[in-house]
């Protein structure tokens, strides 16, 4: 695949080491020309090449996000954010599965519904979606057009600074639904909630999913502190659904609630749930919620779905009366949701390929948990790699109940840890690692040529990795994006 360098027009900057696919790379976009538009490849290249604290080895803190930059780059675009209907979900685990959920419900009333979550797992337009599908490259060119002079605008006069990669999806996303005309836009954030890009909206309705530990350096290293900043989306008056926490977690998300007015749904109390069945193509459930009760399947395996299924039914349940959602609606949105990546089954040929994007010591023992509960195996041949900064060592010792034969690996985030040093964590545990590679591909071509009829295949550690193993066996072409090249005082060292 030919590679080549995108210039943004008005700042000395170049990009390197990005993916192109379209037939024309060597003109690049004059904004100067009102009829003409950047090929996606270089619209692209404008994005990612902001600051991306998704991707750097940065630890940003409180000091380095600014709402006020945000509310001045909407208000410079006409405060387009305020023109759709939203609902916005924060929370550490299952608030994109959820997210999708509340989409696709909508979705099946017949709404025009955008999807905004992050991260994507193999191309940028993922992030940015019309019900399930993501915007076309030409609406995201378009989309990257519009907002681009304000974008470097911000460079020039605002107090903030210059706006981040996160910042301008989040801008994209908000232009392309207002122009569209979405009936709802279903916004979900990136990281905490109260400091995070897309906390300018006026919701119709709030979600808060489950909260633990997890970006600590952020956000905080207790469970409260971390639930104070989930907390942050609350609004004055607005409807807030919590889904099942921790006595410690619900206390600070009651206590912002009842302070600002916001009429609480507390998922644990006020529904239920009851599983009835699954095996790999889904599970079926009953959910008794606000206004009636529902007999309802879903293709997303594992518990805890259940319980995003219920925190996005009463967050359609409590919009306003004017948004009146039917039960067939409900029905088939929770039937028809897609969600790749998270207890994905992609294979059960003699041995069976899962990938999960667990990437925090709960998430992944709740993954173990599920697992064991939904297959039935031989052994567990685990594909490893994880992120720096994500407590890899506690990931270890939850993953460990399997007693996995283990392929290290890394993948190719900037933020990934060498497979020598997950490798040196599994067999500080005692157990077995067999290969050991930098290349996510590479490890799953090992585990599957291991794996015999009975065995589980698994990759996990973070949503890389799992994305990787898809990318491996479906044979899809990832996005390359630029190297991001910091400061050795801002940078951080590869460890787990």
């Amino acid at each position: 695949m030919p590679m080549s360098s995108a210039r943004r027009t008005g700042r000395a900057a170049t990009v390197e080491g990005l993916a192109i696919s379209a037939a024309d790379n060597s003109r690049v976009w004059d904004p100067g020309q009102p009829d003409s538009l950047p090929i996606y490849e270089e619209a692209l290249g404008m994005v990612m090449g902001l600051a991306d604290f998704e991707r750097s080895k940065t630890r940003p803190g409180h000091s380095t996000f600014h709402l006020e930059r945000m509310e001045l780059l909407m208000q410079r675009l006409g405060n387009v954010h305020l023109a759709t209907p939203t609902v916005h979900v924060a929370g550490t685990k299952g608030k994109g599965s959820t997210s999708a959920m509340v989409a696709s419900i909508l979705a099946a009333q017949g709404h025009t519904v955008g999807l905004f979550t992050s991260p994507h797992l193999h191309r940028a337009t993922e992030r940015i979606r019309v019900g399930m599908t993501p915007i076309s490259e030409a609406d995201f060119a378009s989309a990257v057009a519009h907002i681009w002079p304000t974008v470097l605008g911000l460079d020039e006069d605002s107090p903030y600074g210059p706006a981040t990669t996160f910042e301008a999806l989040t801008a994209m996303a908000f232009v392309h639904f207002a122009r569209i005309g979405a009936d709802f836009q279903v916004m979900e954030v990136g990281l905490g909630g109260r400091l995070d890009s897309t906390n300018i909206v006026r919701p119709e309705v709030c979600a808060i999913t489950s909260i633990s530990l997890d970006h600590v350096a952020t956000l905080g290293d207790t469970v409260e502190k971390i639930a104070f900043e989930k907390a942050g989306i609350i609004k004055p008056g607005v409807p807030v659904v919590a889904a099942p926490n921790s006595d410690a977690a619900m206390e600070v998300i009651a206590g912002v609630a009842e302070e600002r007015g916001a009429p609480l749904v507390r998922v644990e109390r006020e529904l239920s749930v009851s599983k009835l069945d699954s095996d790999f193509s889904g599970q079926s459930f009953v959910v008794e919620g606000l206004r009636g009760a529902y007999r309802l399947r879903t293709p997303l395996l594992g518990d805890h779905q259940l319980a995003n299924a219920a925190t996005a039914i009463a967050a359609v349940e409590s919009l306003p009366d004017r948004y009146a959602v039917p039960k067939d609606s409900i029905v088939s949105g929770i039937a028809n949701v897609r969600w790749p990546a998270r207890l994905d089954v992609l294979s059960t040929n003699g041995s069976t390929l899962v990938v999960d994007g667990a990437h925090n010591p709960q998430s992944m023992a709740r993954l173990a948990e599920a697992v064991r509960d939904i297959f039935r195996f031989n052994r567990v041949i685990l594909i490893f790699g994880s992120l720096g900064g994500h407590s890899a060592e506690g990931m270890v010792d939850a993953i460990a109940q399997l007693s996995p034969v283990v392929v290290a690996v890394r993948s190719r985030h900037p933020r990934s840890a060498p497979s020598e040093r997950v490798a040196e964590l599994f067999e500080s545990r005692g157990l077995p690692v067999v290969y050991r590679t930098e290349d996510v591909g590479e490890g799953t071509r090992c585990a599957l040529e291991m794996a015999g009829d009975g065995d589980l295949v698994l990759g996990t550690g973070s949503l890389t990795v799992a994305a990787e193993v898809i990318e491996h066996v479906r044979g899809i072409s990832p996005e390359l994006y630029p190297t991001i090249k910091l400061p050795p005082s801002r940078g951080a060292p590869d460890t787990v």
